[in-house]
């Protein structure tokens, strides 16, 4: 795949800090950014805020400028209120580290102030406790999760349109109700499009309205999740085709996959570090003479429950699933153990693609 991208930013694992560096911790919101300046001894320098706009963040690296030279900046969210910030950064060259919130017992013992956070995430990105490479959001696999969005959002108001429409029926004429029993629920929506409801008393009418009312707004919601679906579809193809060859996957879940790395996904460290992201590596469960491991109920949920799918469909109809199962049930492991080895798995054959087929690239 060629994109267009952004300069590929250093890692902050391997920068070196020099005399005048500093260090800055961005605590994000809506309307401004509080920024905290450290040195690379830890002293503060200095705390300010700005607009969240295009002019506000450029005085703000204009502000950070004059008091050093700004080596890495840790930014708390970096998917939302900060994603502008960490833009602008990127494009200067600047090396940014996701921040998550200060934790509980640190908010215990100084209080909570944007101030405060902006300083705690300078501390944490100096200290090495941050870092974690923020999501570049700058190609195809951008445009996977917008299209995705949108989708999603139409499957749940179909569904809920869909529900509705049901519980009209089972509420509402006899007739029709018995008429449209047992029939499909694309049946049941296409007779309500072709309701009339004049000359009927006003119960009926308003319950045969409001039916062509639900049936209208379910074919159109219909449409735009099939014209979403061949958008998604071709985004996955046009990235990381490789994927749509794998046993069980389909393009839902190679978007959602996809989307869980992220356009930079050089940012994971191994294969080990995606297993992490998607809530599939394996956690220790041990203590005493019980030695055993357990499913890891972190992660993104999303792209588990897309690993969960794919494993679900090779459980039915792989045979080389069925001679693992096999084999592992042989030796004692339980149906909940191996499918967490199948996720784990599964997930390791995932990231060598999506590793070598979506990277940034330098124009």
């Amino acid at each position: 795949m060629a994109t267009t991208s952004l300069p590929q930013q250093r890692s902050p694992r391997q920068h070196r800090y020099q005399d005048g560096d500093v260090v800055i911790g961005v605590d994000t919101h809506k309307d401004i950014h509080v920024v905290a300046v450290l040195d690379t001894t830890g002293a503060l320098l200095a705390t300010s805020s700005f607009a969240t706009t295009l002019a506000g963040c450029e005085d703000l690296l204009e502000w950070v400028r004059g008091h050093g030279n700004l080596g890495v900046a840790g930014v708390e969210g970096t998917g939302s209120w900060g994603a502008g910030l960490v833009r602008i950064l990127r494009r200067e060259d600047i090396a940014v580290i996701e921040v998550n919130r200060p934790d509980r017992s640190m908010r215990r013992r100084r209080g909570k102030t944007d101030t405060v956070d902006a300083e705690a995430a300078a501390r944490a990105v100096l200290s090495g406790q941050a870092t974690v490479t923020p999501k570049s959001h700058d190609g195809m696999v951008e445009v996977m999760r917008l299209y995705k969005l949108a989708k999603d959002s139409a499957v749940k108001a179909r569904t809920q349109a869909i529900n509705q429409l049901k519980g009209v029926l089972i509420n509402g004429d006899s007739v029709l109700r018995e008429e449209l029993a047992g029939k499909t629920t694309h049946a049941q929506v296409m007779h309500c499009l072709t309701l009339s409801y004049d000359g009927l008393d006003p119960v009926r009418a308003a319950a045969h309205r409001t039916l062509r009312t639900l049936a209208e707004r379910i074919r159109h919601l219909s449409t735009e999740v099939r014209e979403l679906e061949k958008l998604l579809t071709a985004a996955v193809a046009e990235t990381a085709p490789r994927l749509l060859d794998l046993f069980g996957v389909g393009h839902d879940s190679a978007a959602t996959l996809l989307i869980a790395a992220g356009d930079n996904p050089d940012r994971l460290t191994s294969e080990a570090a995606f297993a992490a992201l998607c809530g599939v590596n394996p956690v220790e469960r041990s203590s005493g003479k019980t030695q055993r491991r357990r499913l890891n109920r972190g992660g993104n949920r999303q792209a588990n429950a897309a690993l969960f799918r794919i494993a679900l469909t090779r459980l039915r109809a792989d045979p080389r699933t069925h001679a693992y199962v096999q084999r592992r049930t042989t030796e004692g492991r339980t149906k909940r153990e191996i499918l967490r080895c199948l996720k784990r798995y599964i997930a390791r054959e995932i990231f060598k693609i999506v590793d070598e087929t979506v990277s940034p690239t330098t124009t």
